[in-house]
């Protein structure tokens, strides 16, 4: 039976350093988190005008962009927890049994409805012209969330000097400001995730039983 690779193995991620994911082929990505857009209740005008402010968003672009949406199961236990609390300092015994009751209710509802959670992204890259070879193509999403971070390739991202490092961001931010002005324009709002944030969602993405019993990730 074959051994399970170590996430460190399969992560393509060198560090993550000012809220910017420094790859091990050298290259960078910023993830921005963008809102979600209620198409379907907007009038036929209002559709097609968002349609033509993504279409003019997406040719107006001189590199790759990559969105994918995390979907998750609701967790409804902090806020039981919150209701149960509650529960145990109330005096009336009436409204006693009348939040034990909605508790059940609550919990009976979301297992019933399957209600999940989306988070939308969007992953901005950037590679240096040192690190490209004519072999190098557009990426997929992590091979499921592999491609998101590139190709395996040799560590050209070590040794990286933080006056190279601020160049290429500045660089990666010009892109970012591009992407959140384009996406702005079509009625979605997007703003990049910090270090704290890029630890959590990856954590979340490979430890998603963790994450459900509520346990956060370790930052070093």
């Amino acid at each position: 039976m074959p051994t399970a690779l170590p996430s460190q193995d399969i992560l393509q991620i060198e560090e993550i350093r000012d809220g910017v994911l420094i790859l091990k082929n050298g290259s960078l990505r910023a993830v921005l988190m963008a809102s979600s857009l209620n198409f379907a209740l907007k009038s036929a005008d209002e559709q097609t005008a968002v349609v033509m402010q993504y279409q003019n968003f997406l040719n107006s672009l001189d590199f790759s962009l990559q969105f994918f949406i995390e979907s998750r199961k609701l967790n409804i236990e902090p806020y039981i927890e919150t209701l149960r609390e509650s529960e145990v300092k109330q005096t009336n015994e009436l409204l006693k049994i009348q939040v034990a009751e909605y508790i059940e209710f609550v919990r009976t509802f979301v297992r019933a409805a399957n209600i999940v959670t989306k988070n939308f992204y969007a992953v901005v890259p950037f590679t240096p012209a040192l690190f490209t070879t004519p072999k190098e193509g557009i990426s997929t999403l992590l091979g499921g969330i592999g491609s998101l971070l590139g190709t395996k390739q040799s560590k050209k991202g070590d040794g990286l000097t933080q006056e190279k490092f601020d160049e290429y961001k500045n660089q990666l931010w010009q892109r970012v400001d591009s992407v959140i002005q384009g996406l702005v324009r079509s009625g979605v709002r997007a703003t990049p995730l910090n270090t704290e944030e890029l630890i959590e969602l990856f954590y979340g993405l490979y430890n998603p039983g963790e994450l459900e019993k509520g346990k956060p990730p370790a930052i070093q």
